[in-house]
């Protein structure tokens, strides 16, 4: 069977060469590896090519919005908030057309940490800017480093509850949260504290958005769900606006 194509979003950054400091289209490699060990060929995506979406999304068969920093807040109409990340305008204008021509052209995706953020936001949804405010707490911070780990309860209908059953133990770290669902967009799990921890798009082939970093551990099961998605070609549209 012909390996499927899975664009992996990046950002723009400085990375050292020898001596020397370039920009760089950096993208952590455990991406890649989850992808190519689920039976998909990874394509690192940079975001320089404002207009490109609908081009790429016709491309690839698939893709991955990674994780990263904070989305401007008035993408989804609120002022930024003192602990919000710098905004970085370019990625988030190329990752949030590249999400809606995903969306248009019933392209398979799995949107990871920020990437499903990035889902809710393209959907018109909005986010918690600062969870220890909301929650009253820092458990979802990381840990000297380390994103803890935590239990996450699972919608069991859902795409993503098919995958991995009722509960997982996940990782992942964040400060910011899905606050109101966008259109289309239903909760699909939540951690203890009922702070939202996945959503997936409906009449989507393959629209599933985690909150926490599958790539770091060893289940592959939303990449080889991913991958078998992509693999049974592009579909048409099936969701409007």
């Amino acid at each position: 069977m012909t390996r499927p194509l899975i664009g992996i979003t990046a950002e723009i950054r400085a990375a050292g060469w020898g001596v020397s400091v370039r920009e760089a289209a950096l993208s952590p490699a455990g991406y890649a590896f989850a992808v190519a060990q689920a039976g998909g060929i990874p394509v690192v995506l940079a975001p320089v090519l404002p207009g490109s979406a609908a081009q790429l999304a016709a491309s690839v068969d698939g893709l991955l919005f990674s994780g990263g920093a904070d989305i401007e807040a008035r993408r989804y109409g609120a002022e930024p908030h003192q602990q919000a990340d710098p905004p970085d305008c370019a990625r988030d204008g190329f990752e949030l057309e590249l999400m809606r021509a995903a969306i248009a052209a019933g392209l398979p995706f799995l949107a990871v940490c920020r990437g499903m953020q990035v889902l809710n936001v393209a959907r018109g949804g909005t986010l918690i800017q600062h969870l220890p405010e909301a929650v009253g707490h820092e458990r979802h911070a990381a840990d000297h480093g380390q994103a803890p780990a935590h239990e996450v309860r699972i919608d069991p209908q859902c795409r993503l509850g098919q995958l991995l059953g009722p509960q997982a133990q996940v990782h992942g770290s964040h400060h910011q949260a899905v606050q109101r669902t966008g259109s289309s967009l239903a909760a699909a799990a939540w951690a203890e504290d009922g702070v939202v921890e996945a959503i997936v798009l409906a009449g989507h082939p393959f629209g599933i958005g985690v909150q926490w970093h599958p790539e770091e551990g060893d289940d592959l099961r939303i990449f080889e769900g991913l991958t078998a998605a992509a693999a049974g070609g592009k579909p048409g549209s099936t969701i409007s606006g």
